[in-house]
């Protein structure tokens, strides 16, 4: 059976750093299976802090090269998981 990957990503403060994972995460859209985004949002405020969800597929040192490239962005933490 092959192994599921789930990343967390967590963004903080989410405007500055959004661009700059969107980017990444582009960049590495082949090993992505599934992305969800989540923030806290109202008719009168946004967030700060914004949670990606992502269902990797592909080899490790692919999934390694992708939790750098994130780790490498100021205010953005990063948490994985094998099921």
């Amino acid at each position: 059976m092959d192994k599921t990957i789930i990343m967390g990503v967590s963004i903080e403060p989410r405007n500055l750093h959004a661009v700059k994972v969107q980017d990444i995460l582009t960049r590495h859209g082949c090993i992505i299976k599934t992305r969800l985004g989540l923030h806290e949002t109202s008719t009168d405020t946004c967030s700060h802090k914004g949670i990606v969800l992502l269902q990797l597929c592909g080899e490790d040192k692919d999934i390694e090269i992708l939790e750098k490239d994130l780790m490498d962005i100021e205010g953005v933490r990063v948490n994985k998981m094998e099921i």
